[in-house]
């Protein structure tokens, strides 16, 4: 039984080459309708087969920024000339109806969900070791190995930022990262202050 009809933001965080994508994909397939992934907005140009609404939000320069200037952005970043974030107004009407929001965004972006949503939930996805993560950038075959060296130095710093994420979860397997990621959005709904008004006014209906 579930006292609290309001759904939880889940972000999820992690180095490059963690395995983030692929755990949140094994999360959906377990929790069902519940779980929606959070669209983002971008000013950047539609690629083919693309679609407004399904990848991304696509947004003029000039629309991104009145969001900013309004407060409208959940979180944001520039990169290349372009700007990235998440559109509030689409994450609370999803959270209000029920659904478990999922948002995978970078260390910088969950910060600032952190400043804005108190209540949102941060989960770090961490390698088993730093030996583990180098393997699976190197088996990619995408990058060169000074790329691949970079983004190692960039996931040890990513690491010691975690401390400000709520929980860590440690992508052994993609299977045990998604179960105890759905263990925690479960025990989460359990918590006094998510439940104790929800359960005071059953009680009150029922005298």
């Amino acid at each position: 039984m579930k006292l609290d009809d309001k759904g939880i933001l889940i972000v999820i965080s992690g180095p490059s080459g963690v395995g983030k994508g692929t755990v949140r994909s094994a999360l959906f397939q377990m929790g069902g309708h519940d779980l929606v992934y959070s669209i983002s907005m971008t000013t950047r140009k539609p690629r083919v087969n693309e679609v407004h609404g399904r990848e991304y939000y696509f947004v003029s320069h000039e629309e991104f920024e009145n969001y900013i200037e309004e407060g409208k952005m959940l979180e944001y970043a520039e990169f290349v000339d372009h700007y990235y974030g998440t559109p509030y107004d689409k994450v609370k009407q999803q959270l209000d109806s029920g659904k478990e929001v999922v948002l995978e965004i970078e260390v910088q972006g969950a910060s600032q969900v952190r400043e804005k949503m108190k209540d949102a939930i941060l989960i770090f996805i961490a390698p088993p070791s730093m030996e583990d993560l180098y393997k699976r950038l190197t088996t990619r075959g995408t990058e060169s190995q000074e790329v691949i060296q970079a983004r190692i130095e960039k996931a040890k710093r990513e690491i010691n930022l975690a401390y400000m994420y709520d929980y860590i979860v440690v992508n052994d397997t993609v299977e045990n990262a998604a179960d105890k990621i759905m263990a925690i959005i479960r025990a989460e709904h359990a918590k006094v202050e998510r439940t104790i008004h929800k359960y005071k006014e059953m009680l009150e209906v029922n005298k």
